[in-house]
């Protein structure tokens, strides 16, 4: 059985995205995206909330066009993998991180 590393999300820009550009030439773009779940309390018959962040990068052509077009409150689509960095900080702690690095974006 082959692997697989897909990952679709549809929810709300918590923030403006960020654009970094590097002499090569190249640029990353970082956005967040929340998606929540709704539900009611089995006891209360409250209605519930839980929402998710999810941190998502996107390179070059399609950096442009999330810097140019995604605004915080904005809802989008996004389709893409995982990826996990570790890197040391300022003061040699190691940190690690997973991000959705998407391939396909869409503005709804």
């Amino acid at each position: 059985m082959a692997n697989l590393n897909r990952v679709t999300v549809m929810g709300i820009l918590g923030r403006d995205p960020e654009t970094k550009n590097f002499p090569n030439g190249g640029s990353i773009t970082t956005f967040s995206v929340a998606t929540s779940e709704h539900w009611k309390g089995k006891t209360t018959g409250e209605r519930k909330q839980a929402t998710e962040w999810h941190r998502i990068t996107t390179n070059n052509r399609l950096a442009e066009i999330a810097s140019k077009y995604l605004k915080k409150g904005g809802k989008v689509y996004i389709e893409g993998s995982l990826r996990t960095r570790k890197w040391k900080d300022q003061s040699g702690s190691e940190k690690e991180i997973t991000e959705i690095r998407a391939d396909e974006l869409q503005l709804l």
